[in-house]
């Protein structure tokens, strides 16, 4: 779900996180090579010597928020209902503004990073601490098994490092996260409720279904009727003159060293699927949607620059197989309404997202 973190995945990076960020709930990234990493003071020896860290070292900060930051490297179980058997490593930021100060833990959904305090950081002048979700940058275990990767499993990663980091900071804590990160502070507090002092997630998705029909409804009610009909008629021009437009597809991955394993087209058409709920999500224009006759060079630079065909890129499934193996086996995901489309898709027959989750691993 790195804004982008990830290379070519901008748009449908920021889709993932959420698009409802009041403010950047990051942290700290690695010195640069050849920058000298801040000047570090006793928290490095006590963060040190706190059991299961096996690595901790001065990360780039907000200076105006915090004295030092650190990245961490926590060795934990990979069930912790077995303590004795496989473990793996987990990386955190921690950010240091005062021992006797209020924590801000972000419950990362997916891979780790920034370089600013967020929001409730900078109104509580609170410490912050980001916790790389497990199976993501890196936070994956070797051998990687798909069955350790479970929302249970993901708070007790939370609840065992709160339980370690109070020993340093016994004040108030606030979890909070942004929409896959939202929904894992939510977890993180149903399984253990008294860890922290109060919740706040700036969106977190609660799906009822693998492929929840709901958003069937959002789309079909989202602004008005003009630009709801604008955006249909966007996207069946774009299958409709898809021999116009796959080789500027095809010449577009090439230039970004994109594979596509998925098939082109079929890559293609699942964007065209994609564009009506990512051009909600990114906040676009109506106005901004080319119509249906203009040149194919418009209709693919309107394409590209939303970039929901990434997504479907070898880059992008790798990328986001943790998230798409947890939305199919626990937290749920959505699909599209192609009734409009049944005449004009070429590649697809029953398009789903599941194609994006991880192969050869049962989905039940």
């Amino acid at each position: 779900m790195e804004r982008s973190r990830l290379k070519g995945a901008s748009m449908r990076d920021r889709r993932i996180l959420g698009i409802i960020v009041v403010g950047c709930l990051a942290l700290g990234l690695p010195a640069r090579p050849g920058e000298a990493p801040p000047e570090e003071s006793g928290l490095g020896q006590r963060i040190r010597a706190l059991p299961g860290v096996v690595e901790a070292r001065p990360s780039r900060f907000d200076t105006k928020s915090f004295g030092e930051a650190y990245e961490i490297m926590f060795e934990q179980p990979l069930d912790h209902a077995n303590p004795d058997g496989p473990r793996f490593r987990q990386r955190l930021f921690l950010a240091h503004a005062g021992y006797d100060k209020p924590v801000v833990l972000v419950t990362e959904g997916y891979r780790a990073g920034g370089s600013r305090a967020g929001e409730l950081t900078r109104l509580l002048g609170a410490n912050q601490i980001n916790v790389e979700h497990r199976f993501f940058g890196r936070s994956v275990p070797e051998p990687l098994n798909w069955s350790d990767l479970t929302v249970r499993h993901s708070a007790d990663d939370l609840h065992a490092l709160v339980m370690l980091l109070k020993t340093l900071y016994p004040g108030r804590w606030v979890s909070t996260g942004v929409s896959k990160s939202g929904q894992t502070a939510l977890f993180y507090k149903c399984f253990h409720p008294d860890d922290v002092d109060a919740t706040v997630p700036y969106s977190a998705p609660i799906n009822l279904a693998q492929e929840d029909p709901r958003l069937y409804h959002f789309l079909e009610t989202a602004g008005d009727e003009a630009a709801r009909a604008r955006i249909k008629e966007y996207q069946k021009a774009l299958f409709r003159r898809e021999e116009e437009l796959l080789p500027l597809v095809a010449e577009w991955a090439e230039s970004r060293r994109w594979d596509v394993g998925l098939g082109l087209a079929e890559a293609y058409e699942y964007g065209i699927l994609e564009y009506a709920f990512a051009f909600w999500q990114y906040g676009a224009e109506a106005a901004d949607i080319p119509a249906a006759d203009a040149p194919a060079a418009d209709l693919f630079e309107h394409y590209r620059k939303i970039n929901t065909f990434y997504f479907y890129t070898d880059q992008g499934r790798k990328a986001f197989e943790p998230f798409m193996y947890q939305a199919f086996t626990e937290i749920g995901y959505y699909n599209y309404d192609v009734s409009d489309f049944r005449g004009l898709m070429r590649a697809l027959r029953s398009p789903t997202n599941q194609v994006l989750c991880p192969k050869g691993v049962e989905i039940v």
